[in-house]
């Protein structure tokens, strides 16, 4: 039975035998066979530069109500010729950075003699306005508060310089 297991064994190791004849084989057949050529590489066309000459030509990349040299120009440039639109010299106020539809009015209270609305932002932050304080992104004044809404005129552009006032106005949130 030991020489039996000792044949197989050798039999086995037999057949472990390591002979990289045909690989040798192989990379020599493949180093014969002649190299591609690399493509050249594609050519790189010159850029043609254009230099854009204004001659008096408003600057297509400019905002001209930034680059006005004073409050005049601003007004001369985005107010209609009847001289009626908003005063865009003003510093705007916090609830101007909001849509009119995204804010709603939370209540109202009376101090002194003044009525005084508490709106509400879309971060849910209570703000106190009153008569004259502006909210919207179309420059909203406030010009009348009562228990049940805000009214509010709005300036509204037409593309052309021109203005022209719409009326708005904030009801109270019902529970």
């Amino acid at each position: 039975m030991k020489l039996f297991y000792l044949l197989i064994m050798v039999v086995l190791l037999a057949g472990c035998q390591n002979s990289l004849d045909d690989l040798n084989e192989f990379m020599d057949r493949q180093k014969a066979k002649p190299v591609k050529p690399i493509d050249p590489l594609p050519e790189i066309k010159p850029q043609v530069v254009f230099e854009y000459h204004e001659n008096g030509l408003r600057d297509p990349f400019s905002n001209d109500l930034e680059v006005a040299d004073n409050n005049e120009d601003i007004e001369q440039m985005t107010q209609a010729e009847d001289g009626q639109g908003p005063d865009l010299t003003r510093r705007k106020e916090y609830l101007e950075s909001y849509p009119l539809d995204s804010l709603v009015m939370v209540g109202t209270y009376q101090q002194m003699e003044d009525y005084w609305a508490l709106v509400e932002d879309p971060d849910g932050t209570i703000h106190r306005v009153s008569v004259g304080h502006h909210l919207g992104h179309n420059y909203g004044e406030v010009v009348a508060i009562n228990e049940s809404e805000i009214q509010i005129i709005e300036w509204i552009n037409d593309g052309l310089g021109a203005w022209r006032e719409q009326s708005a106005a904030i009801a109270l949130k019902e529970e």
